[in-house]
């Protein structure tokens, strides 16, 4: 398999929905039931006045476009670095931008990628930004 010459500038969107199926998922998955996540009438209460969808649910996205999609196949993630900007409110239609910004290598030649990354909602508000590393396998480790 062939890996792509990642270059600075390039970037990968994808985008994806947080509805009550995908709280409810990701709160079987992890036991996160925070009742801002899962009660109405909570979080009508808060500073939010209705229910967010979990933070490292919104941010899980970056997992599906580095093992996928920037760099894909061989990446191995290193590293994130992420602040939470703006609530994801169940509903919420969230984009996330993963952008390379700076390029290296390590000892052994192979591509450590920093990755800017921001999620915006659908009104265009951004809600969470942050960075990324990412180290690509050497090409004999994938190929086959």
């Amino acid at each position: 398999m062939q890996q792509r010459a990642w270059k600075v500038g390039d970037s990968v969107q994808l985008t994806k929905t947080f509805g009550n199926a995908e709280i409810e998922k990701f709160a079987e998955l992890t036991g996160d039931r925070n009742p801002l996540h899962m009660d109405e009438a909570f979080a009508a209460r808060t500073r939010f006045k209705r229910r967010i969808a979990q933070g490292i649910l919104s941010a899980s996205l970056i997992s599906t476009c580095i093992g996928m999609h920037l760099p894909g196949t061989g990446a191995i993630y290193l590293d994130q670095k992420l602040r939470f900007v703006k609530p994801v409110y169940v509903g919420d239609t969230v984009t996330l931008t993963a952008t390379v910004s700076h390029i290296r290598h390590t000892r052994e030649e192979r591509p450590l990628l920093t990755l800017a990354t921001i999620w915006t909602n659908q009104h265009g508000q951004k809600v969470i930004e942050g960075e990324a590393h990412v180290m690509l396998m050497a090409p004999e480790e994938i190929s086959g």
